[in-house]
């Protein structure tokens, strides 16, 4: 029996010092919902779930851009829409000033209202998307994944090609000649008009695809993530009450040591 060291109080105080840092460390997990709140608690977990966090916030990024994409697209056809009703109309113009009834005066207002078509269509090849032209000589180029992929989106031109030569002046319907010739640039503006919506609606369903497969590889990439840093709740609140039984159990064993010593006094009395 010794007084100086005591051998039980200090193997109960370094048992209740273990217990305590696992209760602390289980009651972490279950207030924050995570199993790594430091470094320490699984080093190489961490650095997996670092890259999977990285991976998913990427992924996010590029849905978003896909998202603006594909409202670009739809703004275009929205856009394209109106155009084809106003070319539709312009035909209906070129055929009707070629009627030999139609005296110069009947010719002049046709002319007038196939003019304002004409300002229309310009007036739509300026449009905007958030500072981006709709309509320039310029495709777009859309990030498809977190990475380097990209999906090239073909421009579509309102100012040129048969566009621009059914917006010119010199299509006109003021006379049955000049209406036969305008009829044949607005029915080439409107094949043309086919194959760029045609375009965009390609772009549209493409877009959308992606757009699906990239939501259903961040869910994955998330359930990964989920299975390194997750608790479970269930398995930690065992856990909990077991370190929380032995704290107790340990601290009153180490009153115990710290007690048992006095008993030497009796051999000194």
């Amino acid at each position: 029996m010794v007084i100086n060291t005591n051998i039980s109080a200090l193997s109960s105080a370094t048992a209740l010092a273990q217990s305590s840092s696992m209760l602390a460390q289980s009651l972490q997990r279950l207030s924050t919902g995570s199993k790594i709140n430091q470094p320490q608690d699984d080093a190489a977990g961490l650095a997996v779930s670092m890259r999977f966090s990285a991976q998913i916030n990427r992924t996010q990024a590029a849905n978003d851009n896909i998202g603006n994409a594909i409202s670009f697209s739809q703004t275009q056809d929205g856009f394209l829409q109106k155009v084809s009703g106003a070319l539709n109309r312009m035909s209906e113009l070129a055929v009707a000033s070629q009627d030999t009834t139609k005296t110069t005066s009947d010719l002049a207002k046709y002319q007038a209202e196939f003019s304002t078509l004409q300002g229309y269509i310009t007036d739509v090849a300026s449009k905007d998307f958030n500072g981006v032209s709709l309509f320039g000589t310029t495709g777009l180029s859309v990030t498809t994944d977190g990475d380097t992929a990209k999906f090239g989106m073909s421009a579509v031109n309102l100012s040129t090609g048969a566009y621009s030569t059914v917006t010119a002046g010199t299509t006109k319907v003021d006379s049955a000649t000049n209406a036969a010739t305008a009829l044949t640039n607005v029915k080439n503006a409107i094949d043309l008009l086919a194959t760029d919506r045609g375009n965009i609606g390609a772009n549209i369903s493409r877009l959308t695809y992606t757009s699906d497969q990239l939501g259903i590889l961040k869910q994955n990439l998330s359930a990964a993530n989920s299975r390194i840093t997750d608790v479970d709740v269930a398995q930690e609140s065992s856990q909990f009450a077991r370190y929380n039984i032995l704290v107790q159990a340990g601290t009153a064993m180490l009153a115990q040591a710290n007690a048992a010593p006095q008993s030497a006094l009796r051999l000194l009395q």
